[in-house]
């Protein structure tokens, strides 16, 4: 069983790579900078307890690819990317191809199932970097991050099942989940941070702004009723399994879209985990301001090249004061 990991940055970078460090066939899809550094040097993997380059076998198109019908793509690009990522995948490979979509938020399972038929939801737990091309980072050690994974929207198999066993066996902690979707909801939860974190910076994560975003997105699950898993269940499922460390001399920064604004990259997944929020909002009637605003600044630092923790937690908190939401915050800072 070939695993393809289409997307090898921060949380495709460091599966891939542990994959492929502990005996199982893998090869990566990458593309531009990254691509040009893997297939000339390797991906260098950094943790808390060893860096090592390894050789993954890596392509930039998947129409490079020779698919077999036992492949296992897990999906890791951007859920932004992940229309196009899937549109092109679903040229060479066949429908019943088994698409793991390991990325944040609900999204990306339903835009699968509309081209694939065997689609599975993986709930990404791991502190993963990638800055740097040719380079990611995983801050947890012995265990690299937890990985449950499930049919969609619900179900196991003998294909995830065993999914789960590699993972198991390559420094990760994964349960094959009858009830994947209500852990992506929670995790989606939780990542309405990712928000904060980009607009104010890693320091206002566990805030005040931070916490009315949850409040927000917790009524409007509620509202819509959509069954996710509460914080003391996800706490009781990380229990002691995930022990962070330096990677050199260093902490890690931010999550995903912070690190995607501290690439420069011109586009973040800020409108499938906030937005998300703000459109279940839409339809179920709750007001979702914070989100709304926290949507709208991350996505104006995105386009406009700037750099994560452009305004303070207090600056946001006191915008969220103008009702009108006609002024353009960036431009008029």
């Amino acid at each position: 069983m070939r695993v393809v990991v289409y997307g090898a940055g921060a949380v495709g970078g460091v599966i891939g790579a542990k994959l492929f460090q502990h005996g199982h066939e893998v090869t990566f899809i990458a593309r531009g900078r990254h691509f040009e550094a893997l297939s000339k040097n390797g991906v260098r993997l950094e943790t808390p307890d060893e860096t090592v380059t390894l050789r993954v076998p890596v392509v930039d198109d998947p129409l490079a690819l020779s698919p077999q019908r036992s492949d296992i793509v897990i999906l890791t690009v951007k859920s932004q990317d992940s229309l196009t990522a899937l549109q092109r995948l679903a040229r060479v490979a066949s429908p019943d191809t088994a698409i793991v979509c390991g990325q944040n938020g609900v999204e990306n399972e339903r835009v699968a199932l509309r081209l694939f038929k065997n689609v599975y939801g993986m709930c990404v737990m791991t502190p993963a970097t990638y800055l740097v091309p040719g380079v990611v980072q995983v801050y947890a050690s012995p265990i690299s991050g937890l990985l449950d994974v499930g049919r969609w929207p619900a179900g196991t198999d003998s294909t995830i099942k065993e999914l789960a066993r590699m993972l198991g066996a390559s420094s990760f902690d994964s349960v094959a989940r009858e009830d994947i979707a209500r852990w992506k909801w929670g995790k989606l939860l939780m990542n309405l941070g990712n928000a904060v974190e980009a607009v104010c910076g890693p320091q206002a994560r566990p805030g005040s702004l931070w916490q009315r975003a949850a409040e927000e997105g917790a009524a409007v699950m509620d509202a819509a009723g959509i069954d996710y898993v509460q914080h003391d269940e996800d706490a009781k499922r990380r229990g002691t399994l995930l022990n962070y460390g330096l990677v050199g001399d260093s902490e890690r920064g931010g999550g995903s879209t912070w690190q995607s604004l501290t690439r420069s990259t011109g586009s973040i997944e800020t409108d499938y985990l906030t937005g998300e929020i703000v459109m279940q909002g839409r339809l179920h009637g709750v007001a979702t301001p914070v989100n709304e605003v926290l949507q709208r600044l991350a996505n104006q630092l995105a386009a406009q090249h700037q750099s994560p923790g452009f305004w303070s937690e207090d600056e946001v908190l006191a915008m969220l004061l103008d009702a009108s939401g006609t002024t353009d915050p960036v431009e008029s800072r």
